[in-house]
């Protein structure tokens, strides 16, 4: 049974950092690029962060870069999201995705809400 659980998020200040993981079994994690989505209230879901199946190349949203990092640590089957100098605008639920070629498998999400 695949399974992608996020953990990490909360309610920070303006400025604050948080830590996200997402936890993968079910599936050949190594095999697969992994992404970090968001989606605030009344928005589409936007893709934040992708890392590459081996962490070699990492792609961010310009609203991100240079504040957010994406990681992962195969030997645990986790990804993570390091989001620092965090704003009102970055609160939404967010989301872990695995993906390779056609197949990709999502998390359940978790909320970051950051008061101002």
């Amino acid at each position: 049974q695949v399974q992608l659980v996020e953990s990490g998020g909360g309610l920070v200040q303006a400025g604050g950092s948080l830590r996200l993981s997402c936890v993968a079994s079910g599936f050949t994690f190594g095999r697969f690029a992994m992404q970090w989505h968001r989606q605030a209230p009344g928005k589409e879901r936007e893709l934040v962060a992708g890392i590459s199946s081996t962490g070699s190349n990492r792609k961010y949203a310009d609203s991100v870069k240079g504040r957010f990092t994406i990681s992962r640590d195969n030997t645990k089957n986790t990804v993570y999201l390091q989001m620092n100098s965090l704003e009102a605008e970055d609160t939404a639920v967010y989301y872990c995705m695995a993906i390779m070629l056609d197949v990709n498998y999502w998390g359940q999400g978790t909320q970051v809400t950051v008061s101002s």
